[in-house]
Parts: structure tokens; sequence; C-alpha cells
């Protein structure tokens, strides 16, 4: 399959060994839930749309080849596709790379792995600048990054608490 992102490295995400020369972000959390619970709230943007990305996508579900636009704030445009995904009873997920106009260039990946009535729901991501204006503000950028990061762990959380 041919992928339109901006950078060599195509499905990097896929493994726990990050490409090296881009800045690396992991984060894992357990959740109380069954792995099933948690995969179609993932696969279907769900966790985009609960952190406030309003994703607009070509397909109602994650699958390689799928292009869609992040808007972050209303203003900015994150275009991306999905690179790889996955759905077996023990790991559910998608990896996907920043396209041309993205403000970085690499890619990130959302998986659910099970783990016995739970499930371990990991972020792992690498990226560098991929514009000017990234690059200037690359501190800022990173932070934003890091925080946004943070969120869909805390999220995802949130959405699979038992009540």
């Amino acid at each position: 399959m041919d992928f339109n992102v901006n950078y060599p490295e195509v499905g990097a995400t896929r493994t726990d060994t990050l490409p090296e020369g881009y800045r690396h972000l992991v984060r894992t959390a357990e959740l109380d839930t069954p792995l099933h619970e948690a995969a179609e709230l993932l696969m279907t943007w769900g966790l985009q749309e609960r952190c406030g990305l309003h994703p607009d996508a070509t397909a109602p579900r994650a699958a390689p080849g799928v292009e869609f636009t992040l808007r972050f704030a209303g203003v900015m445009l994150l275009p991306c596709q999905v690179v790889w995904a996955e759905e077996t009873p023990e790991r559910v997920g998608f990896g996907y790379g920043s396209l041309p106009g993205h403000q970085e260039r690499g890619e990130a990946a959302f998986l659910l792995e099970a783990a016995g009535d739970r499930t371990l729901f990991t972020v792992r991501s690498f990226s560098v600048p991929g514009t000017l204006l990234s690059r200037l503000g690359k501190p800022l950028v990173r932070l934003l990054q890091a925080r946004a990061t943070d969120k869909y762990v805390v999220v995802m959380r949130e959405a699979c608490e038992r009540t």
C-alpha cells in the first residue's frame, strides 16, 4: 500500500523500538476493562473526539490508508494517514503518520493489549518539527505534544472506568 506520509520510517510505532533522530513519547496505563470494551472507542475515532480533536476521516474506522484531519483549537489542521492497524483478540490498535501540511513529521500509535481482565493502553510516538513555525516554537510544541499524549491516556482511562 502506498502512503502519502512525510517521513520514511512508516509503521515504526508498531513495535517498542522507535527510530533514532526523533523525539520519542511513550505513555502506558492499565485500564479496568476488557480489551473489547475499549477497542470500539479507539478504532472509531472516539478517543480523538473525546480529546476535543474533531477528526474528519475518510472512513468511520481506523484502517491502513484512511486519511483524516484533526482540528486542534478550532484553527490548526493536522492531516494524517493510518499506516497500520491491528484487531486480534489480544491486541487492537493503529498507527498514523503525518501528511504534508502537518506541523510535525512522524508517527503516533494507540495500542490496547489484553492483560487478563484488564487492558494495557499505550500511546507511542516519534516526531520532529515539520515546519519553520514548529521549529521556532519547538519548546512550546514539545510541551503541547506531551500534554496531548497525557490527555489521551487520561481520557481513555476515564472512558473505561467501571461504574
